[in-house]
């Protein structure tokens, strides 16, 4: 079974896996996000991140390979009588645009390490100069909780790498280690995370 297609059978059976709230640090930057312009939320699956910045004022694309998950985010948008762009694909394949996102948002999107490395170029392409990327995914110290994450050691995140993988960008935080996560079904309880903040010069 295909990625897609295993991300549609999870989300037919069980709806908002993580929420309909936005992720708790992404929202919790929301003093030092922009008020206007375009933003882009990779892997947003169901909505909740893409569905809360475009509440903010941004212009949001959510990009997900699960068409059934952004089925669902645009009902979520709707309901909140808001805008959302949604476009179902594999980000490694997609058409990255240049310089076109003012705030682009990578929360809990665990990738092989080459498809890593592929979006990670990708977004560094379609951040426009002076815009923001915010992180949180989960690191190695997760495996054995019961709070979320991939099982699969090469797809989690480290604060080193998190570093290098964005180090052409000017860090405004980058911190590892534990918090509580309270997100929907899948998402509860202590968890080992990554979290990181990077403004593009320019």
């Amino acid at each position: 079974m295909s990625d897609s297609l295993a991300w549609d059978a999870r989300y037919a059976a069980q709806p908002w896996m993580f929420g309909q709230a936005p992720n708790r640090y992404l929202e919790s930057l929301a003093p030092r996000l922009p008020r206007c312009g375009r933003a882009l939320a990779l892997g947003d699956g169901e909505g909740r991140n893409g569905v809360w910045l475009a509440q903010q004022g941004l212009e949001v694309t959510a990009v997900d390979w699960s068409a059934a998950g952004l089925s669902r985010a645009a009902a979520l948008a709707s309901q909140h009588g808001i805008a959302l762009r949604t476009e179902a694909a594999d980000l490694t394949r997609w058409s990255w645009p240049e310089a076109r996102f003012d705030l682009i948002a990578w929360i809990f999107l665990h990738l092989p390490p080459q498809d890593r490395a592929v979006v990670v170029a990708g977004a560094l392409h379609a951040l426009a100069p002076g815009g923001l990327l915010v992180l949180e995914c989960f690191t190695p110290a997760q495996q054995g909780r019961r709070s979320g994450g991939p099982k699969e050691p090469a797809l989690l995140w480290t604060r080193a790498m998190a570093e290098e993988a964005f180090a052409s960008l000017e860090v405004q935080e980058c911190l590892e280690g534990t918090v509580r996560l309270d997100e929907g079904p899948k998402h509860q309880g202590p968890a080992e995370v990554v979290r990181g903040f990077w403004r593009k010069p320019g």
